[in-house]
């Protein structure tokens, strides 16, 4: 809970809790009292009524006794009344020789006719105690099948579910981040406020309140976060943004109080707040179920990113891959005042991640990781960790103590396609038609300029349903395409159907993904990258959710988008002839190479091009 104006805490409103503690005492002693009367009552003293001692003898003789009791002055018994119901009778005792054989005659039972009245401290303990303690235990077993229910103590609505990691304890510091660059640079200066806060104060300078770290997932936004932490020795909270949740209005709001309640009593620390999308959307105003829980909650970080003092060093770092999503109030400076991208890592960066998962790694000296950075453009962080971690288990698997150049290749390929299905049942005529596929794409690649060299040939299917694949890998970082390298990577792409017809007079089904690709690319170059002569710079489509995916939709009339059709259709059709035309050109490379791909399943992009480039 933050400062307000004026530098007053206010105090949590608990009159909720007591309400609710009110009430259920009010049910215990309603119950207690109904088990008291109904299955635990109290002994109820019975009327006796006094006769004359003939009376009982008349009674004793017409066998209306049915028990009796002697005492020192006088005699009770049990017997019926006029109306044949029981009771208690007293009369007094004379000395009576007669009367024991009289009272056996009659059939009389000899015994207590009142009981004695149980001790003080057994009735309270059976009266009071006892009721009240089932209600206690009957109260703790509800708590907790609501607890196990609702995935947390039922009686702790209000608390937040914050990860509280103490001085060093994030065990995360800059040395730990890699390929953001850029993201350190902007996350030192707080770094610098926590140490030394004084220098800032002296001129004037505020510690910047929230930091948005954006990007796609695995880049290592959560990890720098830490690393900040780390950084700073300031205890760190971490929460996921789903956990302010709940399924009850106002529960989200007073996660979000008792967060910076205790933000504030470790400051200077660190919020993390992970995937702020959740509970940060657009509000549309629908105020309907869901949406006002979670209004409510946004509007309660609002209010406490406001409040808080921004001395006192709380820092509040949040993460998201949908900024788009988010409500515009909470990016405004005073709240989030930075911005930080966190992007995919370029050439550089992807050789320091791989160096950095590298280190608790055995390598061998021979190990590239400029190689294996290139043959990886688009990875991230995440994936990169689990290209090492693969080629550490291939290692094992292969019986070696260390990790060699040919495993990291091959994780790579394991990442991109999946494992070799070494076992495939795939028929000699289907591979013949994979083989010539493949080389259809290196061929026309290696026959344009402008195109990416020839890495690796594999008809080897995949786990991913891969029947073979050509691997081009860039020599260098490639940040913008030209429109001839477009058209050439389109050529490219329909290389293998063009393949399939020249040699075979027929097409199969494995060339679904390369359609889909080069349409997508054809597409892109009509309607976002203003490549076409008849459209010219006009953006004809929106991407939205662009680190998860990047979907679009069409922002035109109808007849634009049936001439944007036309278009695609057009690009494609051009560069699937362009590529016929150049294995026409090239069918005896064609067919050598196709069987000599037969012959070896895997070849590189060295024996492609010397294959290639011999005289024929």
């Amino acid at each position: 809970m933050g400062v307000k104006d004026g530098g007053k805490v206010p105090q949590q409103d608990n009159s909720n809790g007591y309400k609710g503690l009110i009430y259920y005492m009010m049910t215990i002693m309603i119950i207690t009292i109904l088990l008291n009367g109904l299955i635990f009552p109290s002994v109820v003293k019975q009327k006796v009524v006094e006769v004359g001692y003939n009376d009982f003898l008349t009674m004793v003789d017409q066998g209306k006794v049915q028990k009796l009791e002697r005492g020192e002055d006088s005699i009770m018994f049990i017997a019926e009344d006029a109306s044949g119901r029981q009771q208690v009778y007293k009369t007094g005792r004379w000395d009576d020789p007669n009367l024991t054989e009289r009272l056996y005659r009659a059939g009389v039972e000899f015994g207590e006719v009142i009981p004695q009245k149980e001790s003080v401290i057994m009735s309270f303990f059976t009266n009071w105690i006892l009721p009240i303690g089932i209600m206690i235990a009957l109260g703790q077993i509800m708590s907790r099948m609501m607890a196990k229910k609702m995935g947390g103590n039922a009686m702790t609505f209000g608390k937040s579910n914050a990860k509280i990691y103490a001085e060093n304890e994030t065990g995360k510091t800059f040395a730990d981040v890699a390929g953001q660059e850029e993201a350190k640079e902007a996350l030192k200066e707080i770094v610098d406020f926590l140490h030394d806060p004084k220098k800032y104060s002296d001129i004037g300078a505020t510690l910047p309140k929230g930091a948005l770290l954006v990007g796609p997932p695995g880049t290592g936004k959560t990890l720098l976060a830490k690393a900040v932490a780390g950084e700073a020795h300031v205890p760190f909270f971490s929460i996921s943004g789903s956990e302010f949740v709940e399924m009850f209005v106002g529960m989200g709001a007073a996660k979000v109080r008792d967060l910076f309640k205790q933000a504030n009593e470790k400051a200077p620390c660190i919020v993390f707040i992970d995937e702020i999308d959740t509970i940060g959307k657009k509000r549309d105003g629908s105020g309907m179920g869901g949406n006002d829980e979670r209004e409510q909650t946004l509007n309660q970080l609002l209010t406490e990113m406001d409040g808080f003092d921004g001395k006192k060093g709380v820092v509040i770092l949040a993460a998201t891959n949908r900024p788009e999503t988010l409500d515009q109030a909470l990016l405004r400076p005073g709240r989030f005042d930075r911005r930080i991208p966190v992007e995919l890592p370029d050439l550089k960066g992807r050789e320091a991640i791989l160096r950095v998962h590298a280190r608790n790694v055995k390598m061998d000296d021979t190990v590239d990781f400029n190689a294996v950075a290139r043959a990886t453009s688009g990875a991230s962080g995440a994936e990169l960790a689990n290209i090492v971690n693969e080629a550490a288990l291939r290692a094992v698997r292969m019986g070696r103590k260390v990790v060699c150049q040919a495993d990291l290749e091959e994780s790579v390929e394991t990442v991109i396609a999946g494992y070799q299905r070494k076992d495939a049942a795939v028929s000699e005529n289907e591979k013949r038609i994979v083989a010539y596929h493949e080389i259809g794409h290196a061929l026309v690649a290696a026959c344009q300029s402008n195109s990416a060299p020839v890495h690796k040939i594999t008809i080897v299917p995949r786990t991913s349903g891969a029947l073979g694949y050509t691997m081009q890998v860039e020599s260098g970082e490639r940040f913008l395409m030209s429109k001839e390298e477009a058209l050439n990577k389109i050529a490219t792409l329909t290389g293998g159907r063009a393949a399939e017809e020249f040699m075979f007079g027929s097409i199969t089904t494995g060339a679904s993904n390369d359609i889909e690709q080069a349409t997508k690319l054809a597409r892109a170059m009509v309607t976002r990258y203003g490549m076409s002569d008849q459209f010219g710079m006009v953006a004809l489509e929106t991407v939205t959710n662009q680190y998860l995916g990047g979907d679009t939709s069409l922002a035109c009339a109808p007849e634009t988008a049936k001439a944007v059709d036309d278009e695609v259709i057009r690009t494609v059709k051009a560069q699937y002839d362009k590529a016929m035309q150049i294995l026409r050109d090239h069918a005896g490379k064609l067919n050598e190479l196709s069987e000599y791909l037969l012959e070896k399943e895997t070849i590189t992009g060295e024996e492609f091009m010397e294959i290639l480039n011999r005289q024929q």
